[in-house]
């Protein structure tokens, strides 16, 4: 089957080369890359050029201004043409050279909507040292509101599913990727599997977590697209998110691992 990636960049010039790289480095050859640029100011653009003679026609580079991350990645999602979309962000890139080879494989059971794995987070310039491991489970109905939900970098769904949901709800300014996963699994109940293998090494310092404001307003939209979809977390909901998450921030930086 053939698998769409979608890469947002923005000024991505200093990372860009370990996620194309692992791309290219994939065994299953099935796929298409969609470059969703918003007119980057440094050499990000030249570099993915770069990249396109070795992609073999499979590259498709759109330059343009965007109203953020996730109009960028619906602009993707609307160019695609894959069996199967996923994301990997300028910041990230495969954990090994198989990924997109399970991902198929997993997804060859047309009874399967959409996956989702594990993911590892490196250093920004030590991209083999692990400061924090999410290790995803297997979904059970009602597990969003016990604080339960994959990690988006590893989510992938058949194209057919976005296009009867609906892509990335921009009004969420750092939640829409939670709000849209949600949609898929728990409202819409697509039906879904974990694979227990790393995805994908993504760099410290996303958009969501690049500053305390920013971690409490994606709470916040968190608890908003509950609601919006006819949830109502408990008052605990909060703490239940991210005393895991505090808990693997501070054993891997007493735990630096080297992957």
């Amino acid at each position: 089957m053939k698998i769409s990636i979608i890469t947002a960049t923005y000024n991505s010039a200093a990372t860009v080369r370990d996620t194309l790289e692992s791309i290219l480095q994939q065994t299953h050859q099935d796929w298409e890359l969609i470059i969703e640029d918003g007119l980057s100011r440094d050499d990000t653009l030249s570099i993915v050029r770069e990249y396109e003679p070795r992609c073999q026609g499979r590259m498709r580079i759109y330059s343009e201004k965007d109203e953020g991350l996730y109009d960028a990645m619906n602009r993707g999602i609307a160019h695609a043409t894959g069996d199967i979309i996923g994301i990997l962000n300028s910041n990230d890139f495969y954990f090994d050279k198989h990924v997109l080879e399970d991902i198929n494989q997993a997804m060859e059971d047309q009874s399967v909507d959409c996956i989702y794995g594990d993911l590892l987070y490196v250093l920004p310039k030590n991209k083999n040292r692990v400061v924090r491991i999410w290790k995803g489970s297997q979904y059970q109905k009602g597990a969003y509101l016990k604080g339960w939900h994959p990690a988006h970098p590893t989510f992938y769904a058949r194209r057919e599913c976005f296009e009867r949901l609906g892509g990335f709800d921009t009004s969420y300014v750092v939640s829409a990727d939670f709000e849209l996963m949600l949609r898929f699994i728990e409202v819409a109940g697509l039906s879904n599997r974990y694979l227990p293998r790393y995805f994908v090494k993504m760099r410290t310092g996303g958009e969501s977590a690049r500053s305390l404001r920013n971690i409490i307003h994606g709470n916040l939209g968190i608890l908003r697209a509950l609601r919006m979809h006819g949830f109502q977390p408990s008052p605990l909901f909060i703490l239940r998110r991210l005393l895991p998450k505090l808990k693997a921030i501070v054993w891997g930086r007493l735990h630096l691992i080297d992957c």
